[in-house]
């Protein structure tokens, strides 16, 4: 059995309030599993929880109760972050250094070095489109650029897991798409990545699975096409059909001569789950 890339029991994080006795809930009885090779995206307004779970699962927080694991490890044990590669919301890196020396940097704080390292830098930077810009200071670079060499810098020791902090925060929409385009190819390469993001659309693009937060509490969760899918209806998509076979299509579709291309699910937009999720539970 393959054992998931990211497996959280009952998560649970209380943040005290200072001068009160109360707690502030941040996450409660989360239970999230991320199978490996595939894209999952994290979803919820701002205060949802979603940072902090990402926290916890990276070592940064420690949780009130319930557990965390990368590839089986606890994650509160430094050893099962050597499999994973974090860029966070704002990557902040040395102005002064240009992008090989940036990935230079980061690799040997992985513990690379020499002709593996070099070879690994020029990978890196082929396959995030930076070869041209791997001389230049990064204190010259555009969001979209940064959040690529921080994709680079995540990937520096050839990381399982991939964690993603709104990869996509402030860029345009052609670096946005060039993100996409980059997470699809991590995946196709077998990586796993976890992300957070506020575009919707992106993310119906890209994941397989989603799971939709509110105040702490996982709303809605499973596989992309179970969420957006209609349940009860079924479109059907017929090629050169005379306007009087509409009415009875499903008796005289084969008869009237048309072609019958396709039958599939009816599918709500991602936005559409996020927003009925989210004010279910404002109702509740």
């Amino acid at each position: 059995m393959t054992i998931p890339a990211v497996t959280i029991s009952n998560l649970t994080k209380l943040y005290p309030v200072p001068m009160r006795r109360q707690k502030v809930v941040a996450v409660k009885d989360l239970n999230l599993e991320v199978p490996e090779g595939q894209v999952y995206g994290l979803l919820g307004p701002n205060g949802s929880g979603k940072s902090t779970t990402l926290k916890i699962l990276l070592g940064l927080v420690t949780p009130t109760h319930g557990s965390s694991k990368i590839f089986g490890e606890d994650s509160r044990d430094y050893r099962s972050h050597r499999e994973v590669g974090f860029l966070p919301e704002n990557p902040y890196f040395y102005k002064y250094l240009t992008a090989v020396e940036t990935l230079r940097f980061y690799g040997k704080i992985c513990g690379l070095g020499g002709k593996k390292l070099e070879s690994r830098i020029d990978e890196l930077l082929e396959l995030v489109s930076m070869k041209d810009a791997r001389n230049r200071r990064v204190g010259g670079y555009s969001k979209g650029m940064l959040q690529r060499i921080g994709l680079a810098q995540a990937l520096i020791q050839d990381p399982r897991l991939l964690v993603l902090d709104e990869p996509t925060a402030g860029v345009d929409p052609l670096g946005s798409r060039q993100i996409r385009d980059l997470i699809l190819e991590l995946k196709s390469r077998g990586k796993t990545v976890l992300l957070t993001s506020h575009l919707l659309e992106q993310v119906q693009e890209v994941c397989d699975r989603v799971g939709i937060m509110a105040r702490g509490v996982m709303m809605r969760e499973g596989s992309l096409a179970d969420l957006v899918t209609i349940e009860g209806q079924t479109e059907y998509l017929v090629e050169n059909a005379p306007p009087e076979l509409a009415a009875k299509i499903s008796q005289l579709v084969e008869a009237s001569g048309a072609k019958f291309l396709e039958a599939r699910k009816p599918q709500l937009t991602l936005e559409r789950v996020f927003l009925e999720a989210a004010e279910a539970h404002n109702q509740s």
